[in-house]
């Protein structure tokens, strides 16, 4: 791991970067060009990572140890969508020339905190200055027993589509952080934006899913996206119903106070809960899941023969949403 010019790089590593290590002994205290991961007999690895761009993922100006906590977190909510364990990630930073040393340290701290939380341990990577937007770049790796994970290819005519958690939160977070959803309290403003700030990857649920749910995904781009995105690999069509999303209070009462409306929730990204699909005869086993993890798995919808998404109003109409989610290009 290299670190950026003008700050002396060995420092930088062995002030914020080394101790983050300290529990993976193949990282070799960031000390080597490279780390080893030794995986667990008959287990399979999984690899994912994202990257996070300032003023593209996030405002300028959020905290650093809150945007550590959640690079981190959104990748291991790739994990959970194949069903994967966490073990170890490695670290990616891009940062303009004016931040500083109190700006490492407290996004190394939102590490810390987290990777404790869930039991992961930074075992390489890379910080280069940069004349543009910070970049944050995170790889996570996991594992998985043989080759049983997830993936977004195995629905099938006649599975049923839940989702966890609620929906829409996080479209709504990001305004709350800008400083819109004036016509809400602030509690419920408050409650948003951290919904945004730190989503909660899904990794237990994940790791049950496997061998329950035919396929997964985890809800970045927005429902209504990722649920075509799945139904892209699986070569199939999904229905589901508007008023089945499962929404919080402080949805709900953006809803009514005319700040959203239902299209805004069902196409908002950033929300990172599992969507996934079962058949039928698995109803009780997720019901029963959900009451074990303390999750709430709510039932939206159906998987068809055809191709893509269709979103029913309550009178079983299409609604006309505009677009699916977000999308870069």
């Amino acid at each position: 791991m290299t670190g950026r010019r003008g700050h002396g790089e060995f420092d930088l590593i062995a002030r914020f970067f080394e101790p983050l290590s300290r529990a993976a002994p193949g990282a070799f205290a960031l000390g080597n060009d490279g780390a080893l991961l030794t995986l667990p007999e008959s287990a399979s690895l999984v690899v994912t990572k994202d990257l996070m761009v300032a003023g593209v993922h996030y405002p300028e100006g959020e905290e650093p140890s809150m945007l550590a906590r959640r690079l981190l977190r959104v990748n291991l909510s790739d994990l959970a969508a194949m069903g994967a364990s966490a073990t170890a990630y490695a670290l990616g930073l891009a940062l303009p020339t004016d931040v500083d040393d109190d700006w490492v340290e407290a996004f190394a701290a939102g590490l810390a905190h987290d990777q404790e939380a869930y039991g992961v341990a930074l075992i390489g990577g890379d910080t280069v200055a940069t004349e543009g937007p910070a970049v944050l770049s995170l790889t996570a790796f996991g594992t998985v027993e043989g080759d049983a994970c997830l993936t977004r290819s195995g629905a099938g005519a006649g599975d049923d589509v839940y989702v966890s958690g609620t929906i829409g939160d996080a479209a709504l977070g990001l305004r709350a952080v800008r400083g819109e959803l004036a016509a809400l309290e602030p509690e419920d403003r408050a409650a948003l934006a951290e919904r945004f700030r730190l989503p909660e990857p899904r990794l237990a649920l994940g790791a049950a899913l496997v061998g329950l749910a035919t396929c997964a995904i985890d809800v970045s781009d927005g429902l209504v996206a990722d649920l075509g995105h799945l139904c892209a690999e699986s070569g199939v069509a999904a229905r589901v119903a508007a008023d089945a999303a499962p929404l919080s209070d402080p949805a709900r009462r953006a809803l009514a106070a005319g700040e959203a409306d239902i299209a805004d929730l069902v196409t908002g990204g950033d929300d990172y809960e599992l969507l996934f699909c079962a058949p039928p005869s698995a109803r009780g086993g997720i019901d029963a899941l959900g009451r074990r993890l303390g999750v709430a798995l709510t039932r939206i919808g159906a998987i068809e023969p055809g191709q893509g998404v269709t979103v029913a109003d309550a009178t079983g109409q299409p609604l006309s949403l505009g677009r699916a989610g977000y999308t870069h290009f």
